[in-house]
């Protein structure tokens, strides 16, 4: 997936030189020292990245020195942060959902396995379709 993120971001700022993309918080990312506000905490923070700046995209992530307001900011965005990528020159945009950390799914499929012994439903198998594939006796003999 992350390969993909990289192909649409390069994409779009081939064609009109420029790209926003949306970062999740994580404690992974590293927006220099001064770091998420309250409310990026909650929606994410916008970036916009042209083809004038320095910066790189390895396979785990982009590198860069962003500017707020005055100040220069060492900065990495982890390829798995990134939501969202757009431009609204081009109107288009690609949205990824963002993936729970192996740890949490982890937890949340052993809830699954002990609600579903009580047989409730657990919204992680809702797409789960269980088919029983032994033969039925014919009845009508």
């Amino acid at each position: 997936m992350n390969e993909l993120k990289k192909t649409v971001f390069y994409g779009m700022l081939d064609l009109i030189g420029r790209v926003f993309i949306v970062v999740r918080y994580s404690d992974r990312v590293v927006i220099g020292a001064r770091g998420f506000t309250e409310d990026e905490m909650k929606n994410g923070i916008v970036l916009v990245f042209n083809t004038k700046m320095r910066f790189s995209w390895d396979d785990s992530g982009i590198s860069t020195s962003l500017v707020f307001g005055t100040a220069p900011h060492k900065c990495y965005i982890p390829a798995d942060d990134i939501v969202l990528i757009y431009s609204p020159e081009l109107n288009a945009q690609f949205m990824i959902a963002p993936q729970p950390a192996a740890e949490t799914a982890d937890r949340n499929m052993q809830a699954c396995d002990r609600e579903s012994a009580k047989t409730r439903h657990c919204s992680d198998h809702s797409k789960v379709v269980k088919v029983d594939f032994q033969k039925k006796k014919d009845r009508s003999r």
